[in-house]
Formats: C-alpha cells, structure tokens, sequence
C-alpha cells in the first residue's frame, strides 16, 4: 500500500483526489439503497441495485439505467444485480425507474469505478543525449519516416518543425498564425494532425509536404493538448482526466476512456505517444509519465523522470513535455518546454 501511494503521489504531487462526492437520490417517493456500497467499486465487481420505499408503495415493476442505459428490469422491488467488468473507470450513473399503479418515479444514484491495478514503477536509462532547441515551448513531438517532428506552443512562437534530431538542422517548419496556440501532433492515414489549445481548432496537412489541406472544428467543447493513434483511432487529451477517441476520417469523438491510478483520477494527462500497445502520457508540471490501459484507462506503469533534470539548464517552469517513439530503434525519445536537451532512453521493469 505504502509503495502504490508513492506512486500515485508522483503523478499527483502531494494532493490525492479521491471519489468524495456520490450523490444521493433526491426523489422523494423512493431512493437508492447505498447502505450496503463501498466508498469505490473496481472493475471485477458487481453492484446490487435495490430501493427505499418509506411510503410503502406497492411497487408493480423496476427497470434499471446505467449511464441512461437500460440493463434491465425486475417484478416488483427485487434487488437488480449489475456486474461492472465492462464499465469504463469513473462515475456510473445509476437510476431505478419504479412503476406502481399509473405512475412511475425515478431515483438516481452516482457510484464511482476506479481501477484495481497496482501500477509498477519502471526504470529507465539514457543511452543518448542530443541539442534542443531552449526556445522551443514543446507540445507534440513525434517520428514519421525515422524523421522527428515538433509542434510548440505560445501565440504568435507556435510552429510545426520537421528536423534532423542528432543536429538540430531544421527542414521544413510551418509557423502558426498568432492567434493560434500549437499543441499535439499525430501522424495517420498519410496526414498529420495538429491540435490548438484554447482556439477549438485542428490542421490537417499532406504528411510528405506539410502542405495544409484542412481545417477543422472540436465535436466537442474541449481544450486540444496531447495526440497519438493506434493506426485506426486518433486519441486526445483535454487537460481532465479524459483521453478521448476520434474518428480520423470524420474528426468527431467516437468514446473517451477516464484515466485512473488506483483509486485516484490522473488530471492534466498531456502530451502522448502509442507505445506496444499502450498510451505514454506525461502529466502536466509533474516530471511523470503514466503508461495507459487504452481499453480500460488503469494507469499499469509510471517512470519516475525528475533524475533528467540534473543535465539540464533549465528552471522548475520548464516541466517535461514531449513523448516520441523510434520504431526503427524501439527507443523512446523525451524532452520538455523549453529544455535545451532531448534524451533517448530505453525503458524497462
């Protein structure tokens, strides 16, 4: 136990965020019974779903919600059983819909699902060190074609690069219109795909020419920060602990998965990179990456990575930031915000 809360406090800081608030049921006729709930379900549990009826109606029929969706129903007030396996982490809105005579009254309860895996903390090792630009505020780093490629943030500094990562030598760099804020970057389909942060607004470009060949709008109401795929899906974070999935050819959000470390949300999950299956993520102002279940959002690895900071130049502000696989040498490549070295390292238990 002690050993999985120095984890989660180095991905949190000093501050755990737990369940606490999991609403009562304010309908008046009947309520949830949570007498019996524990303060967190995890994955491999089932919840018994049953009522309070103070005024003792004669119940005729309950038909049971999870997340507005029906998963079934009972004959008069027998207890509903639920196993929660297939649930994403995070709250689970329940609500029992109780019929008696010709009325029906709903009663609604929030339950939180947080994940039952204890993350392991992996080593790692710096088997090379290379220049970086100090002046670049990084938000998406990312090989395409053994080649890296950069998108940096702030208005009016945000570019995308393309260059040669042993030198620095720049050949291609694409400069953002000012009141654009540069941030994650990922390459599908023969296209790379480019987040702003506040503006709600994506690029597309050609992959060979960076030519822009479309602009496009958030389906949703989010900021834009990190970005990777899985060959099919485009996966984004928003600065919650949210990863949403997108839909390449239509950009809309298709699901989201809740990013989850034991029993604790993982807010301000940044920048990310598709590695043998599972999603890197750094956590914004914390020298941490979190490695990702992208089915369940279980965080399953954390490296520790404040040790990088002794072979910088840099000050606490300049928090890592940039996560890019080498597939032709299956190393990974880190950096951050205005740092003036990128590291490859390899990764191990």
């Amino acid at each position: 136990m002690k050993k999985h809360n120095l984890l989660i406090a180095i991905l949190l800081g000093t501050t755990l965020i737990g369940c606490g608030d999991t609403k009562k049921g304010e309908n008046s006729l009947f309520t949830i019974d949570d007498s019996a709930f524990p303060a967190h379900f995890t994955t491999p549990e089932s919840v018994s779903i049953g009522i309070l009826n103070p005024n003792s109606k004669e119940i005729d029929s309950i038909t049971y919600f999870v997340n507005d969706k029906k998963v079934g129903s009972t004959k008069g007030s027998e207890k509903f059983e639920f196993e929660l396996k297939d649930q994403k982490l995070g709250y689970q809105y329940l609500k029992a819909s109780v019929h008696f005579g010709s009325d029906s009254s709903d009663a609604t309860k929030r339950i939180e699902l947080v994940s039952n895996v204890t993350p392991k903390l992996l080593k790692y090792k710096v088997i090379n060190t290379y220049p970086h630009d100090i002046n670049s505020f990084t938000e998406g780093l990312e090989f395409h074609n053994d080649t890296l490629y950069e998108s940096t943030g702030q208005n009016g500094k945000s570019y995308l690069r393309k260059y040669d990562y042993k030198t620095g030598k720049v050949f291609k760099q694409i400069d953002l219109d000012a009141k654009y804020f540069g941030e994650g970057i990922t390459f599908i389909n023969g296209k790379l795909y480019q987040l702003t942060w506040q503006e709600k607004t994506g690029f597309i470009y050609d992959a060979k020419t960076l030519k822009l060949e479309k602009t496009f709008t958030y389906d949703k109401d989010i900021e834009g920060w990190g970005m990777t795929n899985d060959g099919t899906y485009i996966y984004q974070t928003d600065k919650t602990e949210k990863i949403w999935k997108m839909d390449p050819k239509t950009q809309k959000m298709v699901d989201y998965i809740n990013v989850y470390s034991g029993d604790s949300k993982i807010k301000a999950i940044n920048e990310l990179e598709w590695i043998n299956g599972k999603i890197y993520t750094n956590v914004w102002l914390k020298d941490a990456i979190a490695i990702v279940n992208p089915t369940s959002g279980a965080v399953e690895g954390i490296l520790e990575m404040s040790g990088l900071r002794k072979f910088l130049k840099v000050t606490p502000d300049d928090v890592l930031n940039g996560i890019a696989y080498n597939p032709k040498n299956k190393t990974i490549f880190v950096t951050g915000k205005n740092w003036d070295k990128m590291f490859e390292i390899t990764v191990s238990e």
